[in-house]
């Protein structure tokens, strides 16, 4: 090539060079994108991924038939065991399937109406639904409703519970078959005989038996619309043993239902502005369930569904439910044959065979509730929910819907001993120190009144009273102002670390008088916690559970140390007073059994006489008693005044510490001797030597302060009522009797010793 060639090649390069840089600066770069993603290849796309998977549906379709029912759907049931391994009970399916001709036309229509509307109409699938549950389940958000009456049926008759995309696949499959091949009342009728009402029914006719006892044949539309409803929360919409809430929730259900009939034309708009909601009777118990081993078998049931559910086992109660309710568990409770048969009988002793409804209206309204437990292990020996399952559907030993009174007290004494919190002066608080225990004297902050006196039992006036006493007597006063001494916040996170509920629970003054509801079981856990020295201990009803398909571990029932042993073992001390010299002197120090037993405990009467309590405790057995004024047709809290025969209020030292002492020194063994680490309380044996002064809340010395333990005595159980010996104010002495058979308390006469009125009072 000449140079003359060469030149002109080099132009041509040249000449091309520059276009081609422009392009790939912007203009050329976008044509590229726009021949890569044009309309044409993105609606291309679409097409062809929408084909892509109608091929694959297509082939589910063809793979996919309809199985034969689900093996878990058959009849299985529960075995409960005591912890020996003997039997307790058996529970199976209470199923009856009826043919949908027997099922009334209008209680058929409620079920669509409260499912799936379009029932009639549809191809037995919501796609829309069903594409937002296999997004949910994908992303993790759990189940979601949508679902038609059709796919629920399959669900439940053909699939299993468990939320994958596999099993919503199949579901979806199997139902568009189903509705080809199968009527409209062959899957209504399926699935009202296979779903879950709640009470252990499955079907409409176990249903209509558990709540309203008829047969399905009879139901009302009003009652049909309830049952339709249960489905959707078969617990939470029970009325025997709904919240609030629930019952709210139930009967805005109730309504839709209804009203998704009269919107549909199939109930008369005249008629649904007449119907009433249908309040279903209370539940009968299954066969086997009489006595105590109804509540025993609900209360491990309850445990179980919450450990399914803790463990990821299951995504929700609702879903615990399902699983429970399909059976083929073995659970083993802790309960303890031998201390369960001594419970009913020390109740029954103590308690039910001195009420005479006939004699007194008031004895019919008096319930029962108690639970027992190892403070070493957690393990839950014995339980009392009521008179019987079949008659009292409740269980008392769970319930917390009573205040639990003056058994709070011990939780502000370990609240101020582990947070080594002062009085408004500055004095350490001890067994020892020395409060102000007028009735209704104000409570302190920082020199200022916080707009609480409240009243001690009966407005008795002490005066200055050592802790250790006003523990003895109760006295109100005094640990009202303890809990602002130590800091109400404070006090109620003491409370949450020993183990009540305290969501919901105001640090309030208040709630130093036990104005917070409460159940046996929670404070028997509060006080085994004391019992094992401040470590943690949570009542364990379940031992063991056992099941083909899943392993269920349950946490251990001991936890950290949640306050300290020297502030536990400080309060066990403490305690010891009130059984010695206090207001359980007379059921419990003197009762004959006691062979010089160590006990620890404390009593509470609630304002009004609504419930009164006994919970204590020996180094090896912790239990608590309530019982608690229960109208008993409307089932609101009435007070118990001269229940059981007692002349006038029914106190915490009275049936409720006889029923504890007859049990535990009935059960107890060799006596024991609480190992306690602490210089403090009645417990432990004083010095001769007198201590430093201290100073009252209201900043003047006492007189005469001393270490010696209180003298006085608190009056008897089961004297007169206050309005036959008015209280007189001379405060009780803190010098010895010369005569030690005479009592140095005020020159007046309590039923059961001084207590608190629980806190409603004060706050009205």
């Amino acid at each position: 090539m000449g140079r003359a060639e060469e030149r002109r090649a080099r132009q041509r390069g040249g000449r091309r060079a520059a276009p081609k840089g422009r392009r790939s600066s912007g203009a050329a770069g976008r044509g590229g994108i726009r021949r890569l993603f044009t309309w044409k290849k993105i609606l291309g796309t679409f097409f062809g991924l929408c084909l892509l998977g109608m091929g694959a549906f297509i082939v589910l379709y063809m793979v996919i038939d309809i199985p034969e029912g689900n093996a878990d759907a058959e009849l299985q049931g529960n075995v409960y065991k005591y912890s020996d391994g003997s039997i307790m009970a058996r529970r199976g399916y209470n199923r009856e399937i009826v043919d949908l001709a027997k099922v009334p036309k209008d209680v058929q229509r409620t079920f669509v109406a409260a499912e799936n509307k379009s029932f009639y109409k549809d191809s037995g699938v919501d796609l829309k639904g069903t594409a937002r549950g296999l997004l949910n389940t994908v992303s993790g958000k759990g189940a979601q409703g949508g679902s038609t009456i059709t796919q629920q049926y399959v669900k439940n008759y053909y699939l299993t519970q468990e939320q994958t995309v596999t099993r919503k696949l199949k579901e979806l499959v199997i139902s568009l078959k189903l509705d080809r091949e199968k009527s409209k009342d062959y899957i209504l009728a399926g699935y009202i005989n296979t779903s879950y009402y709640g009470r252990g029914a499955y079907g409409i006719q176990a249903a209509a038996q558990a709540y309203y006892r008829v047969d399905a044949e009879d139901l009302t539309v009003e009652q049909g619309a309830y049952l339709a409803a249960l489905l959707q929360a078969p617990n939470q919409y029970d009325w025997a043993i709904a919240s609030d809430t629930g019952k709210k929730l139930a009967q805005e259900r109730w309504n839709y239902v209804l009203d998704n009939m009269v919107e549909e034309k199939w109930l008369d708009g005249a008629d649904r502005r007449g119907m009433k909601f249908p309040v279903p009777k209370e539940p009968k118990a299954v066969p086997g369930m009489e006595g105590q081993t109804g509540y025993l078998v609900e209360a491990a049931n309850a445990a179980l569904k919450q450990q399914l559910v803790a463990q990821g086992v299951a995504e929700d109660t609702k879903q615990a439910d399902a699983m429970l309710d399909l059976g083929g568990y073995t659970i083993t409770l802790n309960i303890d044959k031998k201390k369960q048969k001594a419970l009913e009988e020390a109740v029954k002793e103590k308690l039910t065979s001195r009420l005479d409804p006939d004699k007194r209206e008031v004895d019919a309204d008096v319930q029962a509730g108690a639970a027992s437990v190892d403070p070493k292990t957690g393990a839950v020996l014995a339980m009392y929910g009521g008179v019987d399952y079949v008659k009292h559907y409740r269980n008392n030993a769970t319930r917390d819907d009573y205040q639990a009174a003056s058994t709070f007290k011990p939780v502000i004494l370990a609240a101020a001993v582990d947070q080594d919190a002062e009085t408004q002066d500055g004095v350490p608080i001890t067994a020892n120190t020395i409060y102000d225990g007028t009735s209704e004297r104000p409570v302190m902050d920082g020199g200022k009144e916080v707009g609480f006196a409240p009243p001690n039992e009966d407005d008795v006036n002490y005066d200055d009273i050592t802790v250790q006493e006003a523990m003895n007597k109760s006295v109100n006063s005094v640990f009202a102002q303890m809990g602002i001494d130590v800091g109400m916040t404070e006090v109620v996170e003491t409370a949450g670390e020993l183990g009540m509920e305290t969501e919901g629970m105001p640090p309030v003054p208040a709630q130093t008088l036990g104005s917070m509801g409460a159940s046996p079981l929670e404070m028997a856990g509060v006080y085994a916690t004391l019992a094992n020295h401040g470590k943690k201990v949570t009542p364990a009803i379940v031992k063991s559970v056992e099941h083909k398909d899943r392993a269920v571990e349950f946490p251990d029932p001991i936890g950290e140390q949640v306050i300290s042993r020297e502030a536990a073992d400080t309060v066990t001390s403490v305690l010891t007073g009130v059984v010695d010299d206090g207001t359980a002197r007379v059921s419990v120090k003197d009762n004959p059994l006691r062979d010089g037993q160590d006990v620890a405990g404390k009593t509470g009467t609630s304002d009004n006489n609504k419930s009164a309590w006994f919970t204590g405790f020996t180094p090896g057995l912790v239990t608590s008693v309530g019982l608690f004024g229960e109208d008993d047709k409307s089932g609101t809290q009435v007070p118990m005044y001269r229940a059981a025969g007692v002349d006038y209020r029914v106190n915490g030292g009275g049936p409720p510490a006889e029923i504890w002492a007859a049990y535990t020194f009935g059960v107890m063994g060799e006596v024991t001797e609480f190992d306690l680490d602490t210089k403090q309380g009645n417990a432990v044996k004083k010095p001769s030597s007198s201590p430093s002064v201290s100073q009252s809340p209201s900043g003047t010395p006492s007189d005469e302060p001393t270490s010696e333990a209180p003298t006085t005595e608190a009056p008897p159980e089961t004297s007169a009522p206050p309005s036959s010996a008015p209280p007189s104010s001379q405060p009780p002495t803190s010098e010895p009797p010369v005569d030690p058979t005479i009592s140095t308390s005020p020159t007046f006469e309590l039923p059961g010793g001084p207590e608190d009125p629980g806190g409603d009072e004060e706050q009205q």
